[in-house]
């Protein structure tokens, strides 16, 4: 299953890690190792494949038959993967100040374990090490433990990530840092094997050599330590040197990412770069903004060649076994180049991006196969991680046990199948179905040249769809329409069995970043996908239902946090909710994420309460976050004494990053708001790019939805499409439906109903042009539209056909 890599510079290739690779973070300063002399031999830069290892992984105990020996204090916590470990013999502390106090007490350094609940090696380091009465000893001798969610504590999480990737190049969970009980870092690294193996240190050397360290060398270490996080916060907090971006830079970042990404384009299998193969949805959105700007610039040829690779990334992730075919959504990424064998665990930030950049090639292509595979997404969402009151939960593991009352579990337990289990369910149309997905006796995730020693997947399979329906019906001599429905009809039956299987883990928490991207979907998807064709046909697991019933998820989701994780009094947000709100305050993510999720719910059809809403929110950001001299918001509110970065982020990576999300945010506000306000919005927008000039420059591929929101800032008039009449009807849904018809980024979607007095104040106040205009063309028997640009504004329209055709125009006169 797993692939061992070598570690690279190049930004675009992966870390080597075998948990959650990550992308090669340009944002750390590189720090030399023969700064820490002490340590410098125990460094521990890629993990072994050790032969055991996977068996090692797959043992758990079953919690239900458990009489626990041991419990700590984990056990009070919410967090699920803290929770996890509250009956290791390890005695852990939680992050806070009773572990730092008792540190300090007792004058010896912290170990701190840095993971998640639905990470594959976390559950390896835990039954191996954590769990090992041995291993518990020397920790709880010789250090304070601290267990860390890092989606709960994100800013924990931020801090010593920085510092293993500055020091020794690579980074991923599980995070091992030791601490002085001030908190300094004095070594770190990710993964340890319990023993020393093939002339590397195992995580019993390694304590034994911190403490030898400690007790021998401890000046020097906490200096070193000290020492790494004046240089790092120096390097990552960088002021601007200028108020804005020097003019053409935006579209020579946009062109030179685009061009690099070109470059590491796999014309073969889709994606950008090599295997393991990560779905990075923001490489896609750059790749369609800029093919969109050449098509305005009249470079038809070049437009279509960049378009051409989104869609053929696009589908090849669909068809592989990197799509989660029966039950919807997608695996986190896959190990091979061909999309074909997946890492198996589900994350939310995924589905969220996935789904809209799906949306965005259905918007213009207009093919189902994209809306479907929207759909698909979102409708797993709807069945399997949406909570009672509207919440959408965070994750779902890779593992799982095979059956009930199995005393270990193993990855992908749940989500492969043998030929002969495919064969007993399905009967006569096994013999189709197989043949639509590549199924084999023997198996066809055979990964012994992938790091798998023990043929833990052999015979196994996953589904990896074939491109053409219409050949293979003609093979099988039936209509095509027949032949879909036999694939739904099997698809729903294994989809049942699986059902009866143990089910991998469910994080539960809720994360308002997270929250943030699933909600932009949802809301997108119920006005995009009103133009799909009339009488499209969907099988399982699609449901098919009303477009509109996914504006409704996007609305309670959002009601859920304002109800749960937002404080009316402070306008300030918590992080995360699991049995109650986190202690960590909200981040930057947080804010920028709900911000962009809430301004798509109000575009795409949402009461006018959540545009309200976003613009309170950015002004609480602006508060917390924005460096208002130096420019760029920090990813900390700066208050907690314990998180020793405040970090100006601007790697656009499995998630985007705050800063980037934050000026497309600013720029679709600007764009709604008129005066003073709109002119605030863009300055802050221009002072947040200065003060990554640099990486803009010379580095774009690192950022690339950044590249976008520079070049939208530049955009000299942006389109507004103004909605006016009554909302709660057909025809004003329809009209909605054909202002987003089309693949527009730069385009604001503005509607108002003049006659609901809360929503002409609000216009009255931010935008008396917009309140004029819809006091004047309102009508109560139509909803009217116009479209504005340049300072001008169409004559009113008032049905979906013209509403398109109008805008269709503007797009080519525009070019």
């Amino acid at each position: 299953m797993l692939k061992r890599l070598a570690f690279s510079s190049s930004l675009h290739r992966f870390l080597s890690h075998p948990t959650k690779l990550l992308p090669s973070s340009t944002t750390t300063q590189h720090i030399s190792p023969a700064h820490f002399p002490a340590l410098s031999s125990l460094i521990f830069r890629r993990p072994v494949y050790a032969s055991k290892l996977l068996a090692m992984a797959e043992q758990t105990s079953n919690p239900a038959s458990q009489s626990h020996k041991h419990t700590n204090r984990l056990a009070a916590e919410h967090s699920p993967y803290l929770l996890q470990h509250a009956h290791n013999p390890v005695d852990w502390y939680p992050w806070g100040e009773e572990a730092f106090a008792e540190a300090r007490k007792r004058d010896v350094p912290i170990f701190v374990s840095i993971g998640y609940s639905t990470c594959h090696w976390c559950h390896v380091m835990e039954v191996e090490s954590f769990e090992d009465e041995g291993v518990a000893k020397l920790l709880n001798d010789w250090f304070v433990s601290i267990k860390v969610d890092r989606e709960e504590r994100p800013d924990v999480d931020k801090v010593y990530m920085t510092y293993v990737q500055a020091l020794y190049g690579g980074g991923g969970w599980p995070l091992s840092v030791f601490l002085s009980p001030d908190l300094k870092p004095l070594m770190g690294g990710t993964y340890f094997p319990p023993d020393d193996k093939f002339g590397r240190p195992g995580f019993k050397t390694i304590l034994r050599k911190v403490k030898e360290a400690w007790d021998s060398k401890r000046d020097m270490l906490v200096k070193s330590g000290a020492f790494a996080i004046e240089q790092l916060s120096e390097a990552l907090s960088a002021s601007a040197s200028s108020n804005k971006l020097p003019d053409g830079l935006p579209q020579h970042a946009l062109r030179l990412c685009a061009e690099q990404l070109s470059g590491s384009y796999d014309s073969k299998f889709g994606g950008f770069g090599s295997a393991p193969k990560f779905p990075r949805p923001v490489e896609v959105q750059l790749m369609l903004y800029n093919s969109k700007k050449l098509e305005e610039a009249g470079k038809l040829g070049e437009a279509k060649e960049g378009r051409e690779m989104v869609f053929f990334t696009l589908q090849c992730m669909a068809r592989g076994g990197v799509h989660d075919h029966i039950g919807g959504g997608f695996h986190r990424y896959s190990v091979d180049e061909c999309w074909h064998v997946p890492h198996f665990e589900k994350m939310l930030y995924d589905q969220g991006q996935l789904a809209n950049v799906y949306l965005d090639a259905f918007s213009i292509t207009k093919d189902v196969f994209y809306s479907y595979i929207a759909r698909d997404i979102l409708d797993y969402l709807r069945r399997d991680m949406i909570g009672p009151e509207g919440e959408i939960y965070s994750a779902e593991d890779a593992d799982s046990a095979e059956s009930e009352g199995a005393t270990r579990k193993k990855e992908g337990a749940f989500y492969v199948w043998t030929s002969q289990e495919v064969e007993d369910i399905l009967g006569k149309d096994a013999t189709l179905f197989k043949s639509h997905y590549y199924i084999k006796p023997s198996g066809n995730c055979d990964l012994s040249t992938m790091s798998d020693p023990h043929n833990e997947f052999k015979g196994k399979n996953v589904f990896i769809e074939r491109k053409d329906s219409s050949e293979m019906a003609s093979k099988f001599a039936i209509p095509v329409e027949k032949y879909l429905d036999i694939l739904g009809q099997s698809r729903q039956k294994l989809f049942e069995v699986r059902c009866t299987r143990p089910r991998p883990h469910l994080d539960d928490k809720v994360i308002v970043s997270w929250n943030g991207l699933a909600i932009s979907a949802f809301a997108r998807a119920s006005k995009i996908l009103k133009n799909e064709p009339e009488g499209i046909k969907f099988n399982f697991p699609v449901v098919g239902s009303d477009p509109k019933e996914y504006i409704q998820v996007a609305d309670r989701a959002a009601s859920f946090i304002r109800r749960h994780l937002y404080n009316e009094q402070t306008h300030q947000l918590q992080h995360s909710f699991r049995n109650g709100p986190s202690k960590a305050p909200g981040f930057l993510d947080d804010y920028a994420f709900l911000i962009s999720g809430l301004l798509d719910l109000y575009e795409f059809g949402g009461q006018t309460n959540w545009l309200v809403w976003a613009t309170e929110l950015q002004d609480t950001q602006d508060e917390l976050f924005l460096d208002r001299e130096g420019g760029g918001y920090f990813n900390t509110p700066g208050e907690d004494p314990n998180i020793l970065l405040r970090v100006k982020e601007d790697h656009d990576g499995a998630e985007p990053s705050g800063n980037s999300v934050s000026v497309i945010n600013l720029v679709r506000l600007a764009s709604m708001v008129a005066g003073n306000r709109s002119d605030h919005y863009r300055r802050d927008a221009e002072h947040v790019l200065a003060v990554f000039e640099t990486r803009l420059k010379d580095m774009a591929m690192a950022v690339p939805l950044m590249c976008c929101a520079a070049d939208m800032l530049t955009v000299p008039s942006r389109k507004q499409v103004v909605l006016v009449g009554h909302k709660h009807s057909v025809e004003f849904e329809n009209m909605l439906a054909a202002a987003h018809a089309s693949y527009d980024i730069n385009k604001t979607v503005i509607h108002m109903d003049p006659t609901n007095s809360e929503e002409l104040q609000f216009w009255e106040g931010n935008n008396s042009n917009i309140a004029l205009m819809a006091k004047n063309h309102f009508a109560a028997d139509k909803v009217v539209a116009l479209v504005c640009q340049n300072f001008a504004c169409s004559a009113p329209v008032n049905d979906p056909r013209s509403l398109v055709a109008l805008l269709s125009q503007q797009s080519s006169s525009s070019a």
